[in-house]
């Protein structure tokens, strides 16, 4: 069973800087692709970073310029810095590997940026 935990969030004021972890394990298999969403509550789940196998990358336009997502396949580890956060980047991260058999998601990471 594939298991992934995120560590990194916390509160930062606006114009700071977090960096969230993502660590995978329970499985051989890369993913096809491994990425972060967010939520807020009474919001749908929405997509702020996804990388694939061949690196290439995808941003939400709320954070293009902002955020980067990385990876350390040796490790078995994603990354996201985030840059530049905003009052409206306060959400719950969740960490996501991608297979061909399904999508894993892990627990969460609250970030919570003041003004």
């Amino acid at each position: 069973q594939v298991r992934l935990v995120e560590s990194g969030g916390g509160l930062v004021q606006a114009g700071g800087s977090l960096r969230l972890s993502c660590a995978r394990s329970g499985s051989i298999l890369r993913p096809n692709a491994v990425g972060w969403y967010r939520q807020t509550p009474g919001k749908q789940r929405e997509l702020v970073a996804v990388i694939d196998d061949g690196g290439i990358t995808n941003y939400a336009d709320s954070v293009e310029g902002r955020f980067d997502i990385s990876t350390n396949n040796a490790k078995n580890m994603v990354y996201l810095q985030m840059n530049s956060l905003k009052p409206e980047d306060t959400a719950v991260y969740y960490c996501s590997a991608t297979y061909y058999r399904g999508t894993y998601w892990g627990q969460g990471t609250q970030v919570t940026v003041s003004s």
